[in-house]
């Protein structure tokens, strides 16, 4: 379902679920127009209007869409009861096997990963930017999905718009800590455009990290969050640009009510 506002899907992944662009909220200025992040500056009406389109969008009830306080790490919150949707766990990743309620992650610039076992009925989010993906994080879910009976081989992931290697410079630190963890992984790394910097592919590199949790079927949407103003919020375009007040785009997906 696409209700009243763009979203993209990975239909592949066979529920309820949606990227959702920047498009389409009430939100003005810099956070134009569906910011759905709770930690900005933007009015929390706002907000909180452009989440319940979000949750609208695939169907879920506005007051059923969870999120989390992303702090770039490996943490998994398991959902049991809907906490209020101000008052998220600190984590990166979420997972259910709860009918009617919407996981959400929001990024600007890391891959939403969304992931679903149909036949048991389990679903997961993610959060993936380079630290978290370097520190396990889609690996986490995976084992945390597992935990309510999903198997990994038959989990669906999509990969949602992200920024892509040709716009995403990165320095020592981010090389280091992804082959430092897997020597292979250097495949995802591109001379850049100065000496001692690199172009990341970390679409590519959350790929690699499902596949190594057992995870076979991933699907990306081609979206470049940093190249594509109109469409999506962006950090690193922020930060090129001098900085400022920035809004972030939301991931949802649900396992629908019986």
């Amino acid at each position: 379902m696409t209700g009243e506002v763009p979203v993209l899907t990975v239909p592949s992944l066979g529920l309820p679920h949606g990227f959702f662009t920047r498009r389409g909220g009430v939100s003005s200025g810099p956070y134009a127009s569906l910011n759905c992040s709770l930690s900005g500056a933007d009015r929390l009406e706002a907000v909180l209007e452009n989440r319940a389109r979000a949750a609208r969008g695939i169907g879920a009830e506005p007051a059923r869409l969870l999120g989390l306080r992303q702090v770039h790490g490996t943490a998994v919150a398991l959902v049991r009861e809907p906490w209020d949707v101000r008052s998220g766990p600190a984590a990166d990743a979420i997972v259910t096997n709860r009918m009617g309620v919407a996981l959400g992650i929001v990024t600007a610039d890391c891959a939403p990963v969304l992931l679903a076992d149909v036949e048991v009925g389990v679903i997961g989010a993610a959060h993936a930017g380079w630290r978290g993906a370097a520190a396990g994080i889609l690996e986490a879910t995976v084992a945390a999905m597992q935990a309510l009976g999903a198997v990994p081989a038959r989990v669906r992931a999509g990969i949602g718009p992200a920024i892509r290697q040709a716009s995403y410079e990165v320095g020592p630190d981010v090389h280091d800590a992804v082959v430092g963890r897997v020597a292979a992984d250097r495949r995802f790394f591109a001379p850049g455009r100065s000496a001692g910097r690199w172009q990341f592919d970390l679409p590519g590199y959350c790929r690699a990290c499902l596949a190594a949790a057992g995870v076979p079927a991933i699907a990306t949407i081609e979206a470049d969050t940093a190249a594509e103003p109109g469409q999506f919020f962006s950090h690193r375009r922020r930060t090129l640009g001098g900085g400022g007040p920035i809004g972030h785009q939301i991931s949802l997906i649900m396992l629908p009510a019986a």
